[in-house]
């Protein structure tokens, strides 16, 4: 068996069926098999649009993405899109083939130290020294991913993969992390039996661990508003009575109304980001003497950001199963006023809903001397109708901008594996490519994507890829002419001296045409739903729009 063939098993065997990437003379070999062993390789316009893909693929399916490029300069251009990976905790497997293992060192074609690049953006490093570990590396790497969650470098020396020899394959480890220590959840139990006023934080680590129907149960058992942690909308049903909405830059103020009346934050799943609890709508909501229960799976989060009265290290679904068991034949002290905070949730959300509703416009002059010049509508009113537009089970990313920012307060999901953002990172050109990966892996659901006109410049080359790979989304290009997060900053603080923030663009439905993908232009509020109506149902045929 080749080392190439025994690369190829190992993917094969860790379930892997999609690689995005751009072909390379380093892989040739094991390109050359992966249709035999049901692998599709999906190529792209760029490298970083690979990682993108794989991360967004990861992220709906909840297994590995999986992308691998040209040794030198191709794995460069994997950097961006590992780091967001990285903090999105996604376990992307990218595979870095090497300068051949006799010249490393030698500065030769496409040579340079991939190991290095990478060390402080993944979760697992494995360096193929010796050919005959190319499957059992592989396999850890895999492994490794899925256990930390996070993404994982392969790097092979290109020679090695026409290396032969006998080779074991080996079978994906998969370990399942448990409800977190007896005492601590003890003396959780403990603590949320006392609480008069708790609320629930869902993070990430609800999706992960497939807890959604935990947490709520165990909302429902204390009746418990539950915020959603920052960009992670899709973490509890917004159409359950006990959502309240996003905290966060541009969240929810039911939200962090409610959160600020907590005598204790169940914080399930989430490291409590700092970018995710600072103050927002002028109110600093975070409350100060609430007594915190985090529980994650990752112990290093566990009161980094926050001070905590219990840490437990567990899953969340579990954890919440296990919460749940200790309080069910509980005396709960929230029962006694059960119906005056379930009438104040309810008021609150009404109010905020009636608030969006009637936001048209940013209120500060500069923006509203603006609005009163423009025959276009304000991103507001378009964010909310395409909320109202928004099929139940579509799947959204955003890219990173004031607009796209913005949409935190209207995104809201039925299901888990729905919203994807590049979280911490902020990278711009993410949501693009993401959203194309995301669609590959589940090709029956509608796929959106939010970008900012700026950031669109970054990602729109991946146009080439859809018409191609006959990939079906829809990109929402919110076109206003400007780096709007950092205008706003000239307006704030430079006495509006612009300086490299408005743009000039084309027609971005010229653009994509040309790409041999849909274009619409939309200037009215009222066209809206029905332009995004037409372009799902061109996803069907595999359409970009």
């Amino acid at each position: 068996m080749t080392a190439s063939e025994a690369f190829v098993e190992t993917l094969a065997a860790q379930g892997v069926t999609e690689v995005f990437g751009i072909v390379g003379s380093a892989f040739m070999d094991a390109l050359d098999i992966f249709p035999g062993a049901g692998i599709r390789f999906v190529p792209v316009a760029h490298e970083q649009g690979a990682v993108h893909m794989a991360d967004g693929y990861s992220r709906v399916s909840g297994r590995h993405g999986v992308c691998i490029a040209q040794n030198g300069p191709g794995i460069t251009n994997f950097v961006t899109g590992v780091a967001a990976a990285y903090w999105a905790h996604s376990p992307v497997v990218f595979i870095t083939p090497e300068t051949g293992s006799t010249t490393i060192g030698l500065g030769g074609f496409q040579e340079t130290e991939q190991l290095p690049i990478f060390s402080k953006i993944t979760k697992y490093q494995a360096h193929i020294m010796n050919a005959k570990r190319i499957a059992e590396l592989t396999g850890r790497a895999f492994d490794r991913a899925m256990l930390e969650m996070g993404p994982a470098q392969i790097n092979i020396p290109r020679d090695y993969f026409y290396a032969e020899g006998e080779y074991e394959i080996p079978r994906p480890i998969r370990v399942r992390l448990g409800a977190g220590s007896e005492d601590s959840l003890d003396e959780a139990a403990k603590i949320i039996a006392a609480a008069k006023f708790p609320v629930i934080l869902a993070g990430g680590g609800v999706i992960n661990s497939g807890g959604l129907d935990a947490a709520q149960a165990l909302a429902e058992l204390l009746h418990a508003p539950v915020a959603n942690s920052y960009l992670h909308n899709d973490s509890f049903p917004a159409s359950h009575p006990l959502w309240v909405g996003p905290l966060g830059y541009q969240g929810s103020k039911a939200a962090m109304k409610l959160i600020a009346k907590a005598d204790v934050v169940i914080a399930l799943g989430t490291r409590l980001g700092p970018f995710g609890t600072l103050p927002q709508h002028g109110l600093d909501y975070w409350p100060k003497n609430a007594k915190i229960i985090q529980i994650d799976a990752d112990p290093r989060m566990l009161g980094l950001v926050k001070p905590v009265e219990v840490g437990i290290y567990g899953d969340a679904r579990e954890a919440a199963n296990a919460l749940v068991s200790r309080l069910k034949g509980a005396s709960l002290a929230s029962k006694a006023n059960r119906e005056e905070r379930a009438a104040e949730i309810k008021h609150e959300k009404e109010t905020w809903e009636a608030e969006l509703t009637a936001w048209t416009h940013e209120g500060d002059p500069f923006s509203l001397n603006v609005a009163k010049d423009s025959r276009y509508m304000h991103p507001r009113e378009m964010l909310r109708a395409l909320e109202r537009a928004m099929p139940a089970d579509a799947m959204v990313s955003t890219d990173i901008g004031n607009i796209c920012s913005v949409s935190n307060s209207y995104l809201r999901f039925e299901r888990p594996r729905s919203m994807f953002a590049a979280m911490s990172f902020g990278n711009c050109g993410y949501a693009f490519p993401v959203i194309c990966g995301a669609k590959i892996a589940a090709p029956d659901r509608p796929a959106i994507a939010y970008v900012g006109d700026g950031a669109w410049g970054i990602s729109l080359n991946e146009l080439l890829t859809c018409a191609r790979e006959k990939i079906g989304v829809t990109v929402v290009v919110f076109n206003n002419g400007q780096w709007g997060a950092e205008k706003k900053n000239h307006v704030d603080f430079y006495s509006q001296r612009f300086q490299g923030v408005n743009l000039d663009n084309p027609s971005w439905a010229a653009v994509a045409k040309s790409f041999g993908c849909e274009g619409i232009t939309v200037d009215r509020v009222a066209d809206v739903g029905d332009a995004l109506n037409a372009s799902i149902a061109a996803q069907a045929e595999g359409r970009t729009t």
